[in-house]
């Protein structure tokens, strides 16, 4: 399977199948339909099905798909059975929310390193995860290659460049502003305020009866 041939939006899902499958998995149920997970995952059943297709054969008709094979099966191709590193710059509000959390319900995710400016939040452990100095970037970063960033919009791209510097692969940005990365490095940008603001307008706007 050439992984480059797997549509993005596909690929999106996928950690979204996983999480539910998991859930299954833990309360013992043995197969599950389209259907079934269309409702639960608010996906279209043809678009699951097209999904999986381009992964082969996954489940029969009439039948279902098998939980512990589908779900064995995702957790080879998210390499679930690998733990990644991530860090995470700027422990403001969200930023403590993230290592409180810590992506508990992924075991293959975790934040093992914070840094921030902050001399009263320097030397702390928030979450069981050390915070380190800004300034101690470069050394404390070790071989960390994903980073959450969730600094003042200001800082943002001073310190993606430092990031840049050290090897950093993919960049989840939680701050306003449009970071500039070069080609190699993926970034995924998440901003709050513009899609609330784009919920708000879909409800004064679009009716749920006719979405398109």
């Amino acid at each position: 399977m050439d992984q480059n041939k797997i549509p993005q939006a596909t690929a999106k899902r996928l950690p979204l199948y996983y999480r539910f499958l998991n859930n299954l998995n833990q309360q013992g149920k043995k197969r599950v339909s389209s259907k079934e997970l269309s409702d639960a995952v608010k996906v279209d059943s043809a678009t699951i099905r097209r999904d999986f297709s381009y992964f082969g054969a996954l489940g029969k008709k009439g039948y279902g798909y098998n939980v512990e094979y589908l779900l064995g099966f995702f957790r080879s191709t998210l390499d679930q059975h690998e733990v990644t590193e991530v860090a995470l710059i700027g422990v403001g509000n969200l930023g403590t929310a993230f290592l409180h959390y810590n992506f508990m319900k992924n075991n293959n995710i975790r934040i093992t390193t914070a840094f921030d400016a902050d001399i009263d939040k320097v030397g702390t452990d928030i979450g069981g995860v050390p915070v380190y100095h800004i300034n101690d970037l470069e050394e404390k970063l070790d071989d960390i290659k994903v980073v959450i960033l969730t600094v003042p919009a200001i800082e943002a791209q001073v310190i993606t460049d430092k990031l840049v510097e050290k090897g950093i692969s993919g960049i989840l940005n939680f701050t306003p502003a449009r970071i500039t990365v070069p080609k190699h490095i993926r970034v995924h940008h998440i901003d709050l305020a513009v899609e609330l603001q784009a919920l708000v307008y879909f409800l004064k706007h679009y009716s749920l009866d006719n979405p398109e």
